[in-house]
């Protein structure tokens, strides 16, 4: 790996997967009660740790980054700010806006690479990875208190598992681009069969978070679920038809997660799903759709 893969992909990494960590933990704050106010307060923590390590990447990213990364929707979108302020507002837990409003300055630009800003990235790298192993950790702790009946919690357990299974999924990545190793041939295929595995949960999140009376909306989400569970098992042993299936269903799954969030912001569906939740779901549907695209791009000018 190059000093340019490295310094792009963990400026890449970042940019994404440090706004997922942090409201990850703004989730589990929320859904905890008073009982439970110590692990509230690390919540809280890791959300701060994580706004403090993106700012710093902001920074860094500017003028650094690609179009198809900075036009992506990945980093945020157009209602990432209002969905952070109606949620804080709504909650009374506080959300850095400032990163958000840097973010949307963001400019692109050619990555230039000196010394200096290798040093400064592998730092940050540094810092972060045990961060990310500690949040796993205390979702994980969550997570057991939850299954033993010893802590309530508004969130599912498989949303929890979900999360977890994400921070897994940054630790990996961040780890083996520290370690400057190469990936695999299989790297793409895994990541394709992750985040249809992720989007296949989320519409499950959705269709259970919605009100009853939102009849409509649950049987679509529905068809999501099964939709995505027929693609990962019926293309699971035939990796080179995957690609091309998996971006247009998650093209218009992501109409639906907008149309949604639109929905949600405006007051206009009837459910218990966080403004910033239908936010978050919507990245991560543009971040796979990034990568979808990417492979889509190399497999035409090979040909």
């Amino acid at each position: 790996m190059s000093y340019k893969e490295y310094v792009g992909m963990s400026l890449e990494l970042h940019l994404f997967f440090d706004r997922i960590m942090k409201e990850h933990s703004f989730f589990i704050e929320l859904s905890l009660t008073e009982k439970n106010k110590q692990e509230k307060n690390i919540a809280n923590n890791f959300q701060k740790l994580f706004s403090d390590i993106l700012g710093k990447i902001v920074t860094l990213a500017n003028g650094r980054i690609n179009n198809n990364l900075l036009n992506s929707g990945e980093i945020v979108t157009d209602k990432t700010l209002e969905a952070e302020r109606k949620s804080s507002n709504l909650t009374q837990i506080q959300i850095d806006t400032n990163i958000t409003l840097m973010e949307s300055e963001l400019k692109s630009g050619n990555l230039i690479i000196n010394e200096e800003l290798v040093n400064v990235i592998s730092n940050i790298n540094k810092q972060t990875l045990p961060i990310i192993k500690n949040l796993i950790y205390f979702k994980n702790d969550i997570l057991n208190k939850v299954l033993s009946c010893n802590m309530y919690t508004a969130n599912y357990p498989l949303l929890i598992t979900h999360i977890i299974n994400e921070a897994k999924m940054y630790y990996n990545l961040l780890s083996k681009v520290e370690n400057k190793e190469s990936f695999s041939n299989n790297f793409i295929y895994e990541q394709e069969l992750f985040w249809n595995n992720i989007m296949k949960e989320h519409a499950e999140f959705i269709r259970g978070l919605l009100d009853p009376s939102e009849k409509d909306l649950i049987i679509t989400a529905g068809k999501y679920v099964t939709e995505y569970e027929i693609i990962m098992q019926k293309y699971k042993n035939n990796p080179s038809y995957l690609t091309g299936i998996s971006l247009n269903e998650t093209i218009d799954f992501r109409k639906f997660k907008i149309a949604g969030e639109e929905g949600i912001l405006n007051c206009k569906v009837k459910s218990i799903i966080i403004p910033l939740l239908a936010d978050h779901v919507l990245r991560e549907a543009n971040h796979f759709i990034r990568i979808l695209n990417s492979v889509n791009s190399n497999i035409i000018k090979s040909t």
